[in-house]
């Protein structure tokens, strides 16, 4: 929908920020956006820290170099309003592997995994526009809902890294093949429909809810089952936009593991699985200020059956096996002054020196069912972060932010209540980009 929005706005005012998915007409556009990151955190990274023994790992602190998301987009507009865009990411630096020949093992010939990360198609789509209040477009393309896949450029927030709620509990960015209806009003309502693939709930986990079933281990992605998704924007006002997203789709079926015969005869015969997921985000930007927010909360029907159902999968299965919340939520809100915007030749410059303060709060275990009330008493928790933006140029920023996540209280061994899970303080800093460009 972002993209929608830079298109109507740019062919309207001729903005100098093109849209990266869809050049004018008889143009090339190329661009992309990415994160140079490091971090040191003053908690553990280990598996077992939020186990029966979370002081032993009191103590640990660990420290990483990333580069999060490097995205390289690709597009043309045929004319005719016809068009075409792609957008490959490369995940953590990709992947690298190589075949190696073992000296000290007798010249075996073996493969070398030597940086971990991925390499995703993230969307290929083609388009015809019959005009501004019609568009369809078919292909993988970003599923806007919520405010963090509609915005997840690395210069449309604050942070060093994603809100980690938003990021924690849906897909992101979450790219579909899909259909999709889309346009805009001339009174600054934008609109997106789409017809996708259901969710796999094999996939489903405690610390991640839905995140996971977007994914598929096969080459194809399953669509047993389907789902809708939905924004709508609203910038109607100059500096705002409001705007409401929603899915909701079937998720159990999209399985290889059991056939729907064999479900049908089965105690599950009646299970859906039905992911509803509702959103609302924000943003303004005016006199220096920049203010962004977003709430998501989501519902899982039948979650007591697929929990039931994914633990009883075969050892070596693609469940992780664990039990899944009924509902979950994320929350955020993010401000900031640009103190440059004091200083009219810095304007001038497009340069920018923001000071901002985030929170969250979310919990990818908001609701469940038949287990003690404090055994996921981690999945939630509070985050408060303060830190800088300053962007020397319009397309490149230097971040830096201190945040402290602050974990639930719970029941402890002893009977007690109090806090049971170490809170998880941390710096990070990165240089980001994003720019896109018409040829």
């Amino acid at each position: 929908m972002q993209a929608l929005i830079q298109r109507v706005e740019r062919l309207e005012q001729k903005s100098d920020h093109p849209n990266k998915l869809g050049a004018s007409r008889g143009q090339f556009t190329i661009g992309g956006y990415g994160e140079v990151t490091a971090k040191h955190c003053w908690f553990s990274n280990n598996y077992l820290r939020y186990g029966k023994n979370p002081d032993k790992y009191a103590n640990d602190h660990y420290g990483e170099f990333d580069l999060p998301h490097v995205v390289i987009y690709l597009g043309y507009d045929f004319g005719k309003g016809w068009s075409v865009g792609t957008e490959i990411e490369f995940e953590h630096g990709g992947t690298e592997s190589a075949i190696e020949i073992e000296e000290e093992e007798g010249g075996e010939y073996e493969a070398e995994i030597e940086r971990g990360g991925e390499v995703a198609l993230e969307q290929f789509w083609l388009q015809k526009a019959f005009n501004r209040y019609a568009i369809l477009r078919a292909g993988m393309q970003v599923i806007p809902v919520g405010g963090l896949n509609a915005h997840h450029e690395s210069t449309e927030y604050f942070g060093v890294y994603r809100n980690e709620g938003e990021f924690t509990i849906i897909p992101s960015t979450w790219h579909e093949v899909a259909l999709t209806f889309m346009g805009s009003t001339q009174n600054g309502w934008h609109y997106q429909a789409m017809f996708l693939p259901g969710l796999d709930s094999d996939r489903f986990n405690r610390k991640n809810w839905v995140k996971p079933g977007a994914g598929s281990p096969y080459e194809f992605k399953l669509a047993n089952v389907f789902a809708g998704a939905a924004r709508v924007d609203y910038t109607g006002v100059q500096g705002l936009r409001l705007s409401l997203s929603g899915y909701c789709g079937n998720s159990f079926r999209n399985t290889l593991s059991k056939s729907n015969a064999e479900l049908d005869a089965s105690a599950y015969k009646d299970v859906k699985g039905t992911v509803s997921i509702g959103a609302f985000d924000f943003a303004y930007k005016g006199h220096g200020f920049v203010a962004r927010g977003s709430f998501l909360y989501g519902h899982l029907s039948d979650a007591a059956a697929i929990t039931q159902y994914n633990i009883s999968m075969r050892k070596g299965s693609v469940s992780s096996k664990q039990w899944i919340a009924s509902d979950a939520l994320a929350a955020g809100i993010e401000a900031g002054y640009d103190f440059f915007s004091l200083n009219k030749k810095l304007v001038e410059k497009k340069q920018a020196f923001y000071v901002f303060a985030r929170y969250d709060y979310y919990d990818s275990m908001y609701k469940y069912d038949n287990q003690p009330t404090d055994m996921y008493a981690w999945c939630g928790r509070h985050r408060a972060a303060v830190g800088i933006n300053y962007f020397p140029i319009k397309q490149v920023g230097v971040k830096a932010e201190f945040s402290y996540g602050i974990l639930k209280q719970g029941t402890r061994a002893d009977g007690t209540r109090g806090k049971i899970y170490n809170d998880e303080p941390q710096i990070a800093v990165g240089i980001v980009y994003a720019g896109f460009y018409q040829l």
